[in-house]
């Protein structure tokens, strides 16, 4: 086959993938039906107590903590299968990293192994929907969420010798961006809704807001100096379950030594 044939087809294939995942990313998965408001359902979908979604694990993720473990499962989907389409390809996403590459001082005390942020490893991937824990000191296992969810980052103790300012950073719970809710009432669990932001202990357990719900989270930035994450999130001001350009930006702060002392730094008109 002429080199120039065979690239044209890896180029189909790539675009055709890329299509389909992000055909499926937008589409996220079913929760019940939407009802429009004569009472009457506008679009189908699965009730969210007898929803079932075939799931698989990917990869142990190593904590700095030795007894503790976590394994991020993945939604099963499937592929057209060209040869038999009556028998299409599953597939799962798998484990990526936000990694760090700047250069914050080792000479100065500051060494983050290239984490996100000294002491967090930050976890993503393809149609992420929660994250199981294991305690080796107990033998137990739970789960981070009930049912469920879209997971946008998972924020974990970094396995890595991490130090700021001359002192070593070791981290005792766990931070999760997602969208966990059908918050604008469309059927489905996706980028649409709005994305929260939850604290969990170390035994992925107590699950508390570090932004308040009724906020979707946009983006992230650290603070070395205060050693405070800084969180920018729109607020859901028409209350319509989801993120709007014209709805105000604020700013909060979270103190990664305590991140029950947090507020918020801006309050924009």
């Amino acid at each position: 086959m002429p080199k120039t044939t065979l690239y044209l087809l890896l180029l189909i294939l790539c675009f055709g993938c890329s299509r389909t995942k992000n055909k499926l990313a937008k589409k996220g998965f079913p929760v019940s039906g939407v009802q429009t408001e004569e009472g009457k359902e506008k679009k189908k979908g699965l009730k969210q107590d007898s929803l079932v979604l075939e799931t698989k694990p990917r990869n142990v993720l190593l904590t700095k903590n030795a007894e503790h473990r976590l394994t991020p499962i993945f939604l099963v989907n499937y592929r057209k299968n060209p040869k038999k389409p009556k028998n299409p390809i599953p597939f799962t996403g798998s484990i990526a990293y936000h990694p760090n590459y700047s250069n914050y001082g080792e000479e100065e005390g500051n060494n983050w192994n290239r984490n996100f942020m000294p002491g967090f490893e930050a976890a993503y991937g393809y149609n992420f929907v929660n994250v199981s824990h294991y305690n080796n000191a107990t033998q137990k296992e739970n789960t981070f969420f009930e049912k469920p969810v879209l997971i946008r980052t998972l924020y974990y103790p970094a396995f890595s010798k991490d130090t700021l300012n001359n002192a070593p950073i070791t981290r005792d719970f766990y931070m999760v961006s997602t969208y966990d809710e059908d918050t604008n009432k469309d059927g489905y669990i996706n980028v649409k809704d709005l994305r929260r932001f939850y604290h969990f202990d170390l035994n992925a357990q107590n699950k508390s807001f570090l932004i308040p719900k009724n906020y979707s989270v946009m983006s992230s930035e650290y603070d070395s100096q205060n050693d405070f994450m800084y969180i920018f999130a729109r607020l859901d001001e028409n209350e319509n379950g989801q993120m709007e350009y014209e709805e105000a930006t604020h700013i909060f702060w979270i103190d990664l030594k305590n991140p029950q002392n947090k507020g918020m730094q801006y309050q924009g008109e």
